[in-house]
């Protein structure tokens, strides 16, 4: 049986992943951390921030807000747990903490853990190295309106795969207003929309001379998020100390 704690149980992911976790014969919650610990009633106790967990669990997985992360880590790395990281919105300075973490434990970090997005993501450098500079590339991502982050973490997973492809010569261009001067050659332009209940929906655009092509993923249920999450947490439990992605979990055998 995996003891989960799970990071932000309380929000709507963690609901999701609450569910589906207890659902699950082979894993169980343990504990929950919420900055709003009595939202909901819940069968764990829940603690209000990482210091003052007192459960062992064998892994943490996270959906929470930026401003845990550090924390977070912290107690990841004084118990010496393994952790997936799906929150969204972190900075430099916190991506870097991750990185230096899992230098001492597991840690399966992600914007997105749908499977879908992960091959659009290979299909999209496949199409960037073919098409090489001679197409302009927009990225459109739409989400629901209280998404707090913008852009979405996957359009930036996206905008940096394509980038990659182009050896980190491209610019990245945030909509168009107050900008009047045409479009720049080396640039990547990214486009948020916020509205109802959109789960998640990402579109790159390879716009040529006289065709284009379009690589599109909606996720149509905020469960696939979660179902790979738990994959993800079973994964990282019997590996070694470092970062993981999801096409490493895709391509475990």
């Amino acid at each position: 049986m995996l003891k989960v704690g799970l990071s932000g149980c309380n929000g709507t992911m963690g609901r999701i992943l609450n569910e589906l976790l207890q659902e699950d014969q082979h894993t169980t919650v343990v504990f929950g951390i919420d900055l709003d610990p009595t939202r909901f009633e819940n069968e764990y106790p829940v603690f209000k921030t990482p210091k003052e967990v007192t459960v062992p669990c064998d892994v943490v997985i996270d959906f929470s807000k930026p401003e845990n992360i550090d924390a977070l880590i912290d107690y990841c790395l004084l118990n010496r747990v393994p952790a997936v990281i799906a929150t969204t919105g972190l900075t430099e300075e916190q991506e870097s903490k991750i990185v230096e973490a899992s230098h001492q434990i597991p840690i399966f970090r992600s914007g997105n853990t749908s499977l879908g997005v992960n091959v659009l993501l290979d299909l999209v450098k496949t199409a960037t190295r073919l098409l090489n500079d001679q197409f302009d590339i927009e990225v459109i991502e739409k989400h629901h309106n209280k998404k707090v982050d913008a852009p979405s973490g996957t359009a930036f997973m996206i905008a940096s795969s394509i980038n990659e492809e182009l050896h980190n010569s491209m610019e990245y261009h945030y909509g168009r207003q107050g900008n009047h001067t045409k479009r720049e050659e080396k640039e990547i332009g990214i486009h948020s929309v916020r509205g109802g209940t959109i789960p998640g929906e990402h579109t790159v655009i390879f716009a040529g001379p006289d065709e284009m092509i379009e690589i599109k993923h909606t996720a149509l249920s905020k469960k696939i998020f979660a179902q790979q999450a738990i994959r993800a947490a079973e994964f990282v439990t019997q590996r070694e100390p470092k970062l993981y992605n999801m096409h490493d979990v895709m391509n475990a055998n």
